[in-house]
């Protein structure tokens, strides 16, 4: 398996292209609104894009998704209790960054595929298994390769942190719940990938992350 990274826009917002190997079938995790840099990676990845899946619908996440859905004629999959989230992205732009949007060059895609969990997507060759985990938003969700033993975990667990809940529809106590049922239960050799910030593993979380900490007093 391949997976090529990148942090892009000015969120340093995680960018995957995951395929079985150079040239083949690839899926993207996340679009941030920096389209050309998304298009660079794939370049670089040597993968040929198949979908499209989006943790959640932060624009950080989201606002670059119509332009590479376009790009390369491929679906967009997001779990419907985010749709609500992608109606008005500049209005994210205010919130989120605290500036206006001054552009209007941010654009979710024009249909998306409905996520739900424990959804299995054979996708390029490989097998990505849906966990919904809301919290930092109601329609979060990681994705898992159980066979390859990698997690994208988006903006819900970080290396030493967790995601931020004061955000609409974020509920601290549902992220607690989350990481508890969906993600803490997996191999500790996981390996984490968030949505910002380095690589870490489910492993190294469970011994010095204070919030799964938290969990187990």
């Amino acid at each position: 398996m391949r997976i090529a990274a990148a942090p892009l826009w000015l969120a340093a917002t995680n960018c995957y292209v995951v395929s079985a190997g150079p040239g083949a079938p690839a899926v993207i995790v996340d679009a941030p609104p920096d389209a050309p840099g998304v298009f660079e990676l794939v370049r670089r990845s040597g993968g040929t894009p198949q979908a499209l899946l989006l943790t959640h619908a932060h624009l950080d996440h989201v606002g670059g998704a119509g332009a590479v859905a376009a790009e390369f004629g491929i679906s967009t999959s997001l779990h419907p209790d985010d749709r609500w989230l992608t109606d008005d992205l500049p209005a994210q732009v205010r919130l989120l960054m605290g500036f206006d949007d001054l552009t209007g060059a941010y654009a979710g895609a024009d249909r998306y595929e409905a996520l739900g969990d424990g959804d299995v997507l054979e996708l390029a060759g490989l097998r990505f298994r849906v966990l919904h985990t809301p919290g930092h938003t109601p329609g979060h969700c990681c994705f898992w390769l159980e066979e390859e033993g990698v997690l994208f975990s988006g903006d819900h667990l970080f290396a030493g942190s967790i995601g931020r809940t004061d955000l609409p529809g974020g509920d601290y106590g549902t992220l607690l719940r989350s990481l508890a049922e969906r993600v803490v239960p997996l191999p500790p050799a996981t390996h984490v990938l968030p949505g910002h910030g380095p690589a870490t593993t489910l492993a190294r979380e469970l011994a010095s992350n204070p919030f799964l900490q938290a969990l187990y007093p």
